[in-house]
């Protein structure tokens, strides 16, 4: 695209995926001369220097700490439909985000046909928890699915806690004072709290409505919920419990709290395991055929 012109074939900044998300932190997004640059500062994943950016490739721009963005630049973004995310590093928050989307509301409505019906509800519960268990389960309800995906946690919680060598006594949340539970309930607060950011990046970018779950109800963000819980055994644990390793073993006084540990451990995670991307391609096939309840 565009060979020779501007120099963009050696310049442009890769996209993390395809789809079409780029990453940027530590650095000014700006317009100059019509086009778009990042003047970056430098960090893991990027050299210092200046990118010019073939923005019309861009789904979305992903804007980790450091980054300021011109007028301009969300002038041109807006234009051209590309979206613009606020985060924290790695992905482990949600900030803000420019309106935006798909060019249709073609899942937006498969979503929503499957929600209002029982029978392809159910089918979208019983595929989430086959993903998140390895099998399909038999045909229950709700209450069942969840009794027996909460006997398959307890074996988890064990395994977790002879591969990383942490006491585990139980898992408890008091929400009226999150600071009095023991470090490996603290980490996996602070664990499930980034892995529902990263999941409610997806759900942005996928078109789909976050108030809309099919497993979590209440909470304006019941779909970002059960999204981000497919990925509990496979990275809100395995993080949690990594993060309490690490950080007893800080020799004393501790030079990180168990918070940052976690929120930074949970960022290399997910740039690892392309966290957003895999989380964007499950929304897709959730509802991508009749057993999903294509609307």
């Amino acid at each position: 695209m565009l060979k020779g012109r501007l120099g963009l074939e050696t310049a442009r900044i890769p996209h993390i995926d395809r789809h079409g998300l780029m990453w940027l932190g530590r650095g000014n997004l700006l317009v100059e001369d019509g086009t778009l640059r990042f003047v970056a500062a430098g960090d893991d994943s990027l050299p210092p220097g200046e990118y010019l950016i073939p923005f019309q490739t861009v789904s979305c721009f992903v804007l980790g700490p450091g980054v300021t963005v011109s007028h301009d630049a969300m002038r041109l973004a807006a234009r051209h439909g590309t979206g613009i995310l606020f985060t924290g590093e790695g992905g482990v928050r949600l900030y803000a985000s420019m309106p935006f989307g798909p060019d249709d509301s073609a899942l937006a409505r498969r979503q929503i046909a499957c929600w209002a019906n029982p029978e392809a509800r159910m089918l979208c519960v019983r595929r989430m928890y086959a993903w998140r268990l390895g099998e399909v389960l038999p045909d229950a309800d709700l209450d069942t699915l969840r009794g027996i995906e909460g006997a398959r946690m307890r074996e988890t919680y064990r395994l977790l806690t002879r591969r990383f060598g942490v006491k585990w006594e139980g898992r408890r949340y008091d929400r009226s004072n999150p600071q009095n539970d023991d470090l490996p309930n603290q980490a996996i607060n602070h664990a499930a709290t980034a892995v529902e950011a990263a999941a409610m990046v997806a759900t942005a970018v996928a078109g789909a409505i976050p108030q809309i779950g099919f497993i979590h109800e209440a909470s304006g963000i019941s779909f970002c919920l059960d999204i981000a819980d497919l990925y509990r055994d496979s990275v809100t644990l395995p993080v949690a419990f990594a993060a309490v390793r690490d950080f007893e073993r800080q020799p004393p006084p501790p030079l990180m709290t168990l918070e940052a540990i976690t929120r930074k451990l949970a960022g290399r995670t997910f740039r690892k395991q392309h966290l957003v991307a895999s989380m964007i391609d499950r929304i897709k096939e959730l509802f991508s055929d009749d057993r999903g309840g294509d609307a």
